[in-house]
């Protein structure tokens, strides 16, 4: 398939400006994609929606260059990331799922020398706070890239040659634009998606909740309770999420739309403090898989691709991890060197990826809904019954209603292994646990930090494109590089000696992709260096179990 041509209008355009969308937008601008981005909304989104960016979003963060800015954002480092079950919160907590704080995670991290956490913490901030610093960067910061909100698609046709595309400017004026590739991440309701006539499976409309936005200027500074993140209501399934100022915040509930939530909302506080409702929106959480992720040059990322419920925190994490796959493919087509199983390998890896982050917030919400069931059995009685029942209720929360907060393999362990980007070591599956990370070197895993003997992070040695790593400090890399050199692919070579990290990665030479996970891995460089340079680049016929 042509990648681009003079032709264009733009290499790609991108459907939707979430999160999903914006962080493509900046990937493809940096890696000399002229891209650009249309967004019906004539602003990006005022109110919360997810509030969590997980350990391995902020790694992305980090290579794009913004972490900083994101944290800067959202909780300050030393704020307690606990999750709280409480009666009211002017009085102590009823059980505490304890979490690090972002300066306690980083000291962690600092100390780890077994490739078991990530580079980068979490960081709590909401997404209606961190879309204007991502369209800032999008917009005024990125080159190739052409940034028009308050501008709609509203038809699109694909050839052979490419997709033009119809949008609707703000002044009601039509646009016809050519490019080669298109991609939707224009949401659940994606108008990309249900043009090409891609079908959503598993469970639609599970609960009905209402989400009321509010905010108080003091009652975070002012509460009893235990300073953290979340906070559930024994006798109900309510919950209050505060945000990254910790003035804003989301309260979820099944109760009417007619509630006075103001009161309601008092009445949990348990003191007199500033507050005021915002909005009520309504909403019905889904776990949707798209049937395919890809028709000929058009591409679904995001929740056009996949429906996530938040438990767990995998829906906007989910489509961050979309974007930063697909852009490295389609500017390796845009730009010449990338073959046809490139774009390809997109659908290949990153659909497992959604069906599997969709089972696990299934069982973490499944586990939400343990804990629900016995959410009103809080009692006040001293006596022996009183005591059992609010122990069942504590182990139900701790346990059951946990599963939501500690899915650290999903974040940050999903392998690859099987696509046909990867060259295949017998017995390497695609398989990873949701509540542990497995760190190890097997290729299709993002590669494991680990400290360097300089104190320096791995990562942030590796290129923005390939990396062939040389751990030995010496192996005579002339093969590989030639081979890509033959591809016009970008390669750099990055050579250290660094036993530790040969001994924990079992092997001495790894070809890292552009998205820091492994296709290759060896002690010496293969005679068939050429054939394991065409699987990454697209140009091979890769291994398909």
């Amino acid at each position: 398939m042509p990648g681009t041509n003079d032709t264009f209008d733009f290499d790609v355009i991108v459907v939707g400006a979430g999160p999903t969308g914006l962080t493509l937008t900046i990937d493809l601008g940096r890696r000399g994609v002229r891209c650009l981005i249309v967004e019906r909304e004539p602003t990006p989104a005022p109110w919360p929606k997810m509030d969590r960016s997980n350990a391995r979003t902020m790694e992305i963060y980090r290579r794009i260059g913004i972490a900083d800015r994101v944290r800067a954002l959202g909780y300050p480092a030393d704020n307690p990331m606990d999750i709280v079950l409480a009666k009211t919160l002017n009085e102590p907590a009823v059980a505490v799922q304890e979490f690090p704080s972002v300066a306690e995670r980083r000291d962690q991290i600092a100390a780890c020398s077994d490739g078991g956490l990530p580079l980068e913490p979490y960081q709590l901030v909401s997404q209606n706070t961190i879309e204007p610093l991502l369209r800032d960067v999008a917009e005024h910061e990125t080159p190739n890239t052409t940034v028009r909100y308050a501008t709609e698609l509203i038809d699109f046709k694909q050839d052979t040659d490419g997709v033009s595309v119809v949008v609707l400017d703000a002044a009601g004026e039509e646009h016809t634009y050519r490019c080669a590739f298109l991609v939707g991440a224009d949401g659940g309701a994606s108008t990309v998606r249900k043009k090409l006539g891609i079908k959503l499976q598993g469970r639609a409309a599970i609960r009905e909740i209402r989400q009321v936005i509010c905010r108080s200027e003091d009652m975070y500074e002012r509460m009893v309770i235990t300073k953290g993140r979340h906070y559930h209501f024994v006798g109900s399934d309510d919950g209050l999420v505060v945000h990254g100022d910790r003035k804003e915040m989301s309260y979820g509930t099944s109760l009417p739309e007619d509630t006075d939530f103001e009161s309601h909302i008092r009445g949990l506080i348990g003191f007199d403090c500033d507050l005021e409702i915002l909005t009520v929106n309504t909403w019905r959480p889904h776990l949707l898989l798209a049937d395919s992720y890809r028709d000929g040059r058009v591409f679904l990322a995001g929740d056009a691709a996949h429906l996530v419920i938040p438990t767990g925190g995998l829906g906007m994490n989910t489509g961050i991890g979309d974007a930063i796959d697909l852009s490295w493919k389609l500017a390796g087509v845009v730009n010449g060197w990338g073959g046809e199983g490139l774009l390809n390998g997109y659908e290949l890896e990153r659909r497992p990826v959604g069906r599997r982050n969709i089972e696990a917030s299934g069982w973490a919400t499944d586990g939400a809904a343990l804990y629900r069931q016995i959410s009103s059995t809080y009692v006040e009685s001293e006596g022996e019954a009183g005591k059992a029942a609010r122990e069942r209720l504590v182990d139900s929360f701790l346990n059951d209603h946990g599963r939501m907060h500690g899915m650290v393999g999903v974040e940050t362990c999903y392998s690859y292994a099987g696509s046909p980007l990867v060259v295949h070591e017998p017995g390497n599956v695609p398989f990873w646990e949701f509540s542990r990370i497995e760190p190890h070197g097997r290729p299709g895993i993002r590669i494991p930090h680990m400290w360097l003997k300089d104190g320096s992070p791995l990562q942030d040695s590796l290129g923005l494109d390939y990396t062939l790593l040389d751990l030995t400090g010496g192996a005579d890399t002339s093969v590989f590089e030639e081979a890509f050199r033959s591809l016009a692919a970008p390669l750099l070579v990055v050579r250290m000696d660094e036993p530790q990290l040969r001994d924990f990665y079992n092997g001495s030479l790894f070809l890292i992709r552009p998205d820091l996970h492994i296709a290759w891995r060896g002690d010496v460089v293969p005679s068939d260096a050429g054939a394991v340079a065409d699987i990454a680049t697209g140009h091979g016929a890769g291994y398909r179990p």
